[in-house]
């Protein structure tokens, strides 16, 4: 049997209640009649019609109410399923065709509710379908010089009839370290896309924990650069996703340390705002006007002629979008005598903007 439809269902969980509420108030003054007649006396001819004239009465008033209680369930469900009816066909074409409309403000209740948390679906699969085809540019764009420049290497080699065994080593030794750098740069770009798409569970941390492991693990790396690093941890709690709060934490961090200068220096504090936890990195360095800063948190952009060695120009953009994912406030701040102020102010409770 094919299953009925919603409007047919509210229909008769309307309609048999009436209906049955109807009758049994219409059958109390007709037993009323029976019941007045003497026990143990046939009825007089008279009473007889009049009796059947009363039944068929009763049977054309149960059916007129039969009649009204489906036209009103039917009325009833249509009016109430009309607004479910707009916000099928709304969603539909939405992803259909453009994931930027919204339903809106649909009224309240249950409806209004459910109006919300598609908007949210839509919201993060417009992200989700935004950061995969940046991903696919930006991968497509940055993937190919290198790819490139191995499949040079490899026919200048095979090329030479008189290539030694030190040349041919020497050429797959520059392909190894190409091949690293590629490894770094997909690796960078799958946490941009993560970072881009949302958070999908919060947990609570402490950035002050976050901080100072990021700083360990670039101790030596700081030390080899002659880049001093000085830390004012103090307990910072937020919520969100641990491992993409340590790696926008490692990028400032490496950001700090690739783009600063000999003998200078950072500084990483954390500290407890009245919303949540905070991290800040400052760092010496190169002079940058105040109109890049903008540029330097999109993909790809770097400081003036800046080619720092392992640097894609991601580790901002990272930043952004981890910081963003998570409702963050992030502050970034050219300084006059050089280098950049970064700030990045948390919140400690469950929810956020981007939030699954």
């Amino acid at each position: 049997m094919p299953r009925l439809s919603l409007r047919t269902q509210l229909t008769l969980l309307y309609a048999v209640p009436f209906l049955a509420a109807g009758a049994l108030l219409l059958s109390i003054p007709f037993a009323q009649v029976s019941e007045s007649r003497p026990a143990g006396t046939a009825p007089p001819g008279g009473e007889v019609v009049r009796e059947r004239l009363d039944l068929t009465l009763f049977a054309a008033l149960l059916a007129a109410l039969l009649l009204l209680a489906v036209v009103l369930g039917w009325l009833v469900a249509g009016r109430f399923l009309r607004p479910l009816r707009t916000i099928v066909a709304t969603a539909r074409d939405i992803s259909a065709t453009n994931l930027h409309r919204r339903l809106g403000d649909t009224g309240r209740g249950e409806l209004a509710e459910l109006s919300r948390t598609l908007d949210d679906l839509f919201a993060r699969l417009e992200a989700t379908f935004e950061s995969q085809r940046r991903f696919v540019a930006n991968a497509a764009h940055e993937l190919r010089t290198p790819l490139t420049a191995e499949r040079t290497l490899l026919q200048v080699a095979l090329a030479d009839p008189e290539a030694t065994t030190g040349a041919l080593r020497a050429a797959c030794q520059e392909v190894v370290a190409l091949g690293a750098a590629q490894e770094r740069l997909i690796d960078a770009l799958l946490t941009l896309a993560s970072g881009e798409q949302g958070v999908e569970r919060r947990e609570r941390f402490d950035l002050a924990a976050v901080a100072r492991d990021a700083v360990a693990a670039r101790r030596d790396e700081a030390d080899r650069r002659g880049v001093r690093v000085e830390t004012a941890l103090a307990p910072a709690p937020a919520a969100g996703d641990p491992s993409l709060v340590a790696s926008l934490v490692a990028n400032l961090v490496d950001n700090a340390v690739r783009h600063n200068t000999p003998g200078g220096r950072i500084e990483v504090t954390t500290a407890t705002t009245g919303a949540g936890g905070l991290v800040r990195v400052w760092n010496t360095g190169p002079v940058v006007p105040a109109g890049e800063v903008e540029r330097l948190l999109q993909p790809f952009q770097r400081a003036g002629r800046d080619r720092v060695a392992d640097s894609h120009g991601l580790g901002l953009a990272i930043v952004r979008a981890i910081a963003r994912a998570h409702g963050a406030a992030l502050n970034v701040t050219a300084r006059p005598e050089g280098g950049l102020d970064i700030e990045v102010a948390f919140g400690c409770g469950t929810g956020g903007p981007n939030s699954r």
